[in-house]
């Protein structure tokens, strides 16, 4: 199913309409029913699901380690279903980084102060984005990022672009807007004001972020490290524990380190100067997850000392 039969931003009617009704919807009770519905072990209800789902979207079955999709016990283990290793290699060049997750690039490119791009005419700020924390928003200023939108139809687990370990982790709460090109095109702040997981890592010293930003229908966000983190009570910003982890917190570039049960969108953030993105991310262009995205630039002895 193309990306743009989901909704053509070509017709402003009806997206003025799908952004407006999105201001007026319950956003979180709507995304904890789906929850449930989607966790539901019924199976005349669950394949139904399923079976509208394949229907409606045609995923690519032929990747994934069980192609039955009526054989998995609920909708969202369908929807979160692992891949065969073979149709997701890992590029093994030690200097590549690679993406995420299986999408389509909404915008990729170069941060101008703690100022990102999030769609022409809209604009977000990095710290607000990484949950306030100023120490890692200060070390990403003038950095790289990519931002990546899962569709309903794409794989959703979401895997290490670099090896690194996990240094940080919370919880932000916010609001549920789709985050599709026509929101991300109408909503103003989109990606710092929806609820997502910050996780912030180093690797071999230099600082990165991943950030899952959640979106209506998100029932859940989880990591390996936390299970679970949405949804989430209090919903008040909090810090995710970096001890007793369910995980290691150090991971190879390729392993599994979350997913969206149901579609969102990831962005990555590195710091000045160590990112030099593939010339084909651009807006509109698909990734594969563990195909090479762009490559570390190597920092000299002298530069990194005296930063």
């Amino acid at each position: 199913m193309p990306r743009s039969t989901i909704l053509d931003p070509n017709n402003s009617c009806a997206a003025r309409a799908f952004v407006a009704l999105q201001y007026l919807l319950p956003q979180h009770l709507i995304s904890r029913l789906v929850l449930l519905a989607t966790r539901s072990r019924w199976v005349p209800f669950k394949n139904l699901l399923i079976r509208r789902f394949v229907s409606g979207f045609r995923p690519d079955m032929r990747d994934a380690i069980e192609p039955d999709a009526t054989a998995y016990p609920s909708f969202n283990a369908f929807f979160t279903r692992a891949l065969l290793s073979e149709k997701r290699p890992i590029d093994p060049a030690a200097d590549t980084i690679v993406s995420p997750v299986d999408g389509a690039v909404s915008q990729a490119g170069h941060i101008a102060g703690a100022t990102i791009l999030q769609a022409k005419g809209h604009d977000y700020d990095l710290e607000a984005l990484l949950a306030g924390q100023r120490s890692w928003s200060d070390r990403l200023r003038d950095g790289e990022f990519a931002t990546i939108y899962l569709a309903p139809f794409d794989y959703h687990r979401i895997h290490m672009p670099l090896p690194g370990q996990l240094r940080g982790a919370w919880y932000v709460p916010g609001r549920l807007f789709s985050v599709n090109a026509v929101t991300a095109a109408a909503v103003p702040r989109l990606f710092a004001r929806n609820e997502r997981v910050v996780c912030c890592f180093e690797t071999d010293g230099m600082p990165w972020a991943l950030v899952l930003v959640g979106a209506l229908n998100v029932g859940s966000m989880a990591t390996i490290w936390h299970g679970d983190v949405t949804p989430r009570r209090p919903r008040v910003v909090t810090e995710l524990p970096l001890e007793h982890l369910a995980a290691p917190r150090q991971l190879a570039k390729g392993t599994e380190m979350g997913r969206f049960n149901m579609g969102s969108t990831v962005i990555l953030v590195l710091p000045r100067d160590r990112a030099l993105w593939r010339a084909t991310l651009t807006p509109g262009s698909t990734v594969r997850m563990g195909a090479a995205i762009g490559r570390l630039r190597q920092v000299n002895a002298r530069s990194s000392t005296s930063t």
